[in-house]
């Protein structure tokens, strides 16, 4: 995320620099960070100097060292500070040329954009001059990169990252719950947001809902008849029995000779025929035909589906800002006192 969002290459697009460069980057940015200490400690005492009380106490206590400083520096100040931002503004130049040459970041002018701080540095300006400081977290990245410190142990470190981070959070939600509140007002201040949710949503995907439709229909009674079979089955022989035995033509059949043995055998040959007959159908639920035959079913009752008055249009408004109601109370639960607590 750090580098997505300071405009850095992907890893994997931009090559592994060897330790013995990462070690020069370290050491360059130490040498910069001492001149900059040096150039604003000089900038704070010539500032002082300037100050009557300050130099006449300076001169009581050390009269040999302030005369010197006199001759060798503050006469000289002004050249002394251009060489520092001289210093300054060829360390820009050479960080800019090696983060082309390393393709350390997505494109070749984002170098001064980034390092804004150090850019503003270069400017002869002491409120500028104090951004160089500034090149420390520059520092810190590159030795934690190279495992020499872990800055994730370090107590101000947690301390910002937690705070950070709640900050952030705080005014994701904000953002969300305001965006989401303007969507539920355009909700219900629409007139044909269901006709437009029909047209745009549901009609070019029309095929595909039919699709999930016949598939869910064949899992579903597939599933069912496959759970319930025995069932099904003692079902159709008790509803088979009893009507043959409430047939009055089989009443008078039994009182003839063998005419039990043949009311019999035509009940399990009418059970055993009703049972294949519903295995036959619960079989062709997989088969093409019966697949075409719901496909027809469902386009013919489509547009009728989807046919909007009134009634659709208050139902579709109201499981819409429902919706978003249950995302707002989603976003308004603060997960930093979950990780932080």
């Amino acid at each position: 995320m750090l580098e997505e969002r300071e405009g850095f290459l992907p890893r994997r697009q931009r090559p592994r620099l060897p330790r013995g460069i990462e070690i020069v980057h370290v050491g360059w940015d130490l040498l910069i960070l001492l001149a900059v200490m040096a150039n604003l400690t000089l900038i704070v005492f010539d500032t002082l100097y300037l100050i009557p009380p300050f130099n006449d106490a300076f001169a009581a206590l050390a009269p040999t060292l302030q005369a010197d400083y006199e001759r060798v520096i503050h006469q000289r100040f002004l050249a002394i500070d251009l060489a520092f931002v001289t210093l300054f503004a060829v360390d820009v130049l050479i960080g800019w040329a090696a983060a082309i040459i390393e393709r350390r970041y997505h494109r070749w002018f984002f170098y001064p954009f980034i390092h804004w701080y150090d850019v503003l540095g270069c400017i002869p300006l002491a409120g500028f001059r104090w951004l160089r400081a500034l090149r420390v977290v520059s520092l810190l990245h590159r030795l934690h990169n190279l495992k020499l410190i872990d800055v994730t142990r370090w107590s101000a470190y947690r301390f910002v990252a937690k705070y950070y981070d709640i900050l952030l959070e705080e005014l994701s939600d904000r953002i969300a719950l305001r965006l989401l509140g303007n969507v539920q007002q355009q909700v219900g201040a629409s007139d044909s947001l269901t006709e437009q949710v029909v047209e745009r949503v549901i009609m070019p995907r029309k095929q595909q809902l039919i699709h999930e439709i016949v598939q869910r229909v064949e899992q579903t009674a597939g599933r069912a008849y496959q759970q319930n079979r025995e069932a099904a089955m003692a079902h159709i022989s008790d509803v088979i029995v009893r009507t043959l035995r409430e047939s009055p033509e089989l009443r008078r059949l039994e009182r003839l000779p063998m005419g039990n043995a043949v009311t019999q055998a035509l009940e399990a040959s009418l059970s055993d025929t009703a049972r294949r007959l519903v295995d036959e159908l619960a079989l062709g639920i997989h088969t093409p035909a019966f697949r075409q035959l719901v496909e027809r079913t469902a386009e013919s009752g489509f547009d009728t589906w989807l046919n909007v008055d009134e009634g659709s249009h208050q139902v579709t408004e109201a499981i819409i800002i429902d919706a978003l109601e249950m995302l707002k109370d989603h976003v308004r639960r603060q997960r930093w006192k979950e990780r932080y607590e």
